[in-house]
């Protein structure tokens, strides 16, 4: 009989040749178990889903309780279903009050596209400005406003009339005209490995933006509830984006995203044509009660209140002559080695110890660092050892090499 790990290289389908082949069977709070019982830290939170940890009885008491109710009624937007109506009022209540009208999908990237055709919807024009390092997704738009060329040119053709911006950089925010869209930006960059934007820089682009007409959509799909010391990251600018999109923790563990805009804009989809943008399983009753669930928890515990101390901690604690630098906000941090190879051995190692960690797709010599927030103090203590033991016992023995993005 065939094993479950040979069972799923058979018939789930591979997106590398080397998947890291872990089989868990159990999660609670910052930790993962696999079959033999072994714990490991959950240093990155499923890529900045889970918040809250795994398993927070109020957010499965939810899940459990909404179940009993109904589950899929109806494509979104036609019935009123209570977990969508409570949760949209929740978050407009904790965003700035042009932000009031909610669009939730499935996942992030969707919430990236149903954004870019809003942007092009309301303002009539075609061209959109973009980040040169950004994420946004894998299906076909979010993918034509990646920032990586590398990952694009498989895929062509895609979007046309993408022009791409360096972040910081304020001579190319003349590239942004009258006949611009929309500027889509992450928040703080994520793949490209945690790059926050200047304040100055910030205001500059919400300014140009205002002067032309163009739609601001800010990308929170990592960054948001509470992971860089601030519910919404936006908050550490003074800026305001006229879109916002939220996925990835939005869910408290399930899976929806949203793309959050004024009233008058969001109405664009309703006519010429009507049903302009449609989605089955967006705003899944489940789902969403889940999501206000893990707001609600986040917001009564004050979660986002002692992420900047915990981001000290780690600043503190990992101080080695082969990191050459530790960028980022909060629990949303990138811990930067000569070289790929290096950082691949180190993450191994962590893994090998107990504590998961990963590469960024956009930066593949820097380690992430995304735990759940609830992580304490004694967690976060001992998972910075073991990274610490995979630094000294890796650049004990290897001979740093040319990077490469990939294995």
């Amino acid at each position: 009989m065939l094993t479950l790990r040979q069972l799923f290289l058979n018939n789930n389908a591979q997106t590398t040749h080397f998947p890291l082949l872990l089989e868990f069977e159990r999660a609670e709070g910052v930790y993962m178990y696999d079959s033999e019982g072994k714990a490991y830290t959950d240093l990155i939170s499923g890529i900045g889903v889970s918040n809250l940890g795994h398993g927070n009885p109020k957010v499965v008491q939810a899940v459990k309780h909404q179940a009993d109710k109904y589950m899929h009624l109806m494509v979104y937007g036609e019935y009123v279903q209570t977990p969508q109506v409570r949760f949209a009022q929740k978050l407009v209540s904790v965003l700035p009050s042009t932000l009031n009208s909610v669009y939730f999908t499935n996942s992030g990237a969707e919430a990236v596209e149903g954004a870019l055709k809003l942007a092009k919807r309301f303002t009539g024009r075609q061209q959109i400005v973009a980040f040169k390092g950004a994420y946004h997704g894998s299906t076909h738009g979010a993918l034509s406003v990646m920032g990586n060329e590398e990952f694009k040119q498989a895929y062509r053709p895609l979007l046309p009339g993408i022009n791409f911006i360096s972040l910081n950089h304020l001579p190319e925010l003349d590239l942004i005209t009258e006949q611009t869209a929309c500027v889509i930006l992450e928040t703080i960059q994520g793949e490209a490995g945690i790059r926050v934007p200047d304040a100055g820089y910030m205001r500059a682009l919400r300014e140009r933006c205002s002067q032309t007409g163009t739609l601001l959509i800010f990308d929170e799909i990592q960054a948001a509830f509470g992971r860089t010391g601030k519910l919404f990251a936006f908050e550490h600018f003074n800026v305001v984006p006229d879109i916002l999109l939220l996925a990835k923790a939005l869910g408290g563990g399930m899976p929806v995203g949203a793309f959050i805009a004024p009233v008058n804009i969001m109405a664009a989809l309703k006519e010429n044509p009507i049903l302009g943008h449609i989605t089955t399983f967006g705003g899944h009753p489940v789902c969403c009660a889940a999501g206000l669930a893990a707001l609600e928890v986040l917001l009564e515990e004050n979660l986002t209140e002692q992420v900047a101390k915990k981001e000290a901690f780690i600043r503190q604690r990992l101080v080695h002559p082969a990191i050459k630098q530790i960028r980022g906000k909060g629990l949303m941090l990138a811990v930067e080695f000569e070289s790929f190879e290096l950082n691949k051995k180190i993450i191994d190692r962590c893994i090998h110890n107990g504590v998961i960690t990963d590469w960024f797709l956009h930066c593949s010599n820097a380690m992430r660092i995304a735990p759940p927030l609830i992580i304490t103090g004694q967690q976060l203590a001992h998972a910075c050892d073991i990274i610490m033991e995979a630094i000294d016992s890796q650049t004990h023995t290897v001979q740093i090499a040319p990077s490469r993005s990939r294995v």
